[in-house]
């Protein structure tokens, strides 16, 4: 466990849950007091690890008997979930969101090894070569989602 922080170790717990199933539902505090942190270091972790963009969908009750539900999602086989993802990609998408999102369809099979590199090549920092930050974000936005449409005509 050297070079891991508290996040890294409590990401990883849930991904072996998931592992196994791919829904789990979670009590925040309960998570918190296994890893002595306080239940906002939970709430890091699920709203930056369990995105949309990672390939989770993210549901929670609050209240007493409140819980977060956390729902691995095959991105291969759910339609909405293409929608949904060119919805969270909106008109931006940094490199390493981009990255993350590549990384999900690769894992789900929507993409092979060597589909993923082209796309990762593609939209790299490097391909674009754009005067800023925020045009290179815009640019890789649309070829992404220019992407996940094509993949929504195939199915």
């Amino acid at each position: 466990m050297q070079n891991r922080n508290i996040s890294d170790i409590i990401e990883q717990y849930l991904k072996d849950i998931l592992a196994d199933s791919r829904r789990i539902e979670i009590k925040r505090s309960e998570i918190a007091q296994q890893f002595d942190c306080v239940p906002s270091q939970i709430n890091y972790v699920i709203k930056t690890r369990f995105t949309l963009k990672n390939g989770y969908v993210v549901k929670s009750k609050r209240g007493g008997g409140g819980y977060i539900r956390i729902v691995k999602v095959d991105l291969a086989e759910n339609q909405s979930v293409l929608d949904d993802l060119i919805s969270a990609i909106g008109t931006e998408i940094t490199e390493n969101q981009a990255y993350q999102l590549i990384s999900s369809l690769y894992e789900d099979g929507v993409f092979s090894r060597k589909e993923a590199n082209y796309v990762l090549a593609a939209i790299s920092r490097q391909a674009l070569d754009l005067p800023t930050a925020e045009m290179e974000n815009m640019i890789r936005a649309r070829i992404l989602v220019s992407i996940l449409n094509q993949l929504r005509c195939e199915e």
